[in-house]
């Protein structure tokens, strides 16, 4: 582990940006920032318009470490460049920004009112090629639909085990058992998820500590133990759905909890934009997001 980074992410002020869509939420996110699916063919030329995208939002000035901790990325931005860099290490040494990389590769299908991660038995030969291009740590997403006590209980079972498998590779894990927002039961898919998590850190050693990233909670504070906890390095919050503004409101509420948006950071920005107007609201984007994320 890069110990400086490390002692970045634990006390540093500011937020990660989530650049890290996979192949399925990629034509979203293309489509959001102005670029419609007959514009490109095939997978080869969606994932280069999306790195170019990546590639504008990390090279603008209004990027900077001030505001942002880290970077999310997705396993094929970390095997391309950035002005004749590696991206992992285009970020931290030009921009001082701590690059981590999305190790799940999607959701299957839904049981026990929860979507584990796919299984992914490569997952030590990702991890070693992550160490080797100078990842930080990694990033895995599982969902939660409903309280369903076994279901949240394989979730975080799942979750830790992956950590525990990217800790014995030296990174630190971002754990992300998001809680659909729509729940209608969301707040008690919540109580029954900090008390699985609180469980699963009895089984972290005491040297070592992972990161969780998780769902704005309906009761505000409410996982300020789990912030407080010795084998946490940082609780941060994903943006699940909410607008910038609603989810930045949210944030707020939730003191030590900082922000982990990627469709809320990217929200307002277009291919057609002049590089003046695309620096200026993304530096909006990451003014708010980083207030919402020092209350």
């Amino acid at each position: 582990m890069n110990t400086q980074q490390h002692k970045r992410m634990c006390s540093g002020n500011g937020f990660i940006a989530a650049l890290d869509q996979s192949g399925g939420s990629t034509p979203k996110a293309l489509r959001l920032y102005g670029i419609e699916e007959s514009e490109y063919s095939g997978e080869d030329q969606m994932f280069d318009m999306i790195h170019k995208m990546r590639s504008r939002i990390i090279t603008s000035p209004s990027f900077t470490s001030d505001r942002i901790l880290a970077a999310i990325l997705f396993e094929q931005t970390m095997d391309r460049d950035i002005e004749g860099m590696p991206t992992a290490t285009y970020l931290w040494e030009k921009k001082g920004i701590v690059p981590i990389l999305k190790i799940d590769k999607g959701l299957s299908p839904e049981a026990d009112g929860v979507q584990l991660m796919k299984p992914f038995p490569e997952l030590d030969k990702l991890l070693e090629r992550g160490v080797a291009k100078g990842i930080y740590g990694t990033k895995e997403r599982s969902a939660i639909k409903a309280a369903n006590p076994a279901g949240i209980k394989s979730i975080a079972d799942q979750q830790f085990a992956w950590g525990s498998q990217v800790l014995g590779h030296g990174l630190v894990p971002i754990l992300e058992p998001e809680v659909d927002i729509n729940a209608s039961d969301k707040a008690k898919c919540e109580d029954l998820l900090k008390a699985e998590l609180l469980t699963g850190l009895d089984r972290i050693p005491d040297d070592q500590q992972v990161i969780f990233k998780l769902t704005i909670p309906s009761n505000d504070g409410f996982y300020s133990d789990l912030i407080a906890h010795p084998k946490t390095a940082r609780v941060v919050a994903l943006s699940g759905g909410y607008s910038r503004d609603e989810a930045c409101e949210k944030l707020a509420k939730n003191k030590g909890m900082i922000a982990s948006f990627s469709r809320a950071l990217s929200e307002g920005l277009s291919a057609q934009q002049s590089d003046e107007e695309f620096n200026a609201m993304l530096k909006g984007s990451v003014d708010k997001i980083y207030e919402a994320s020092i209350t």
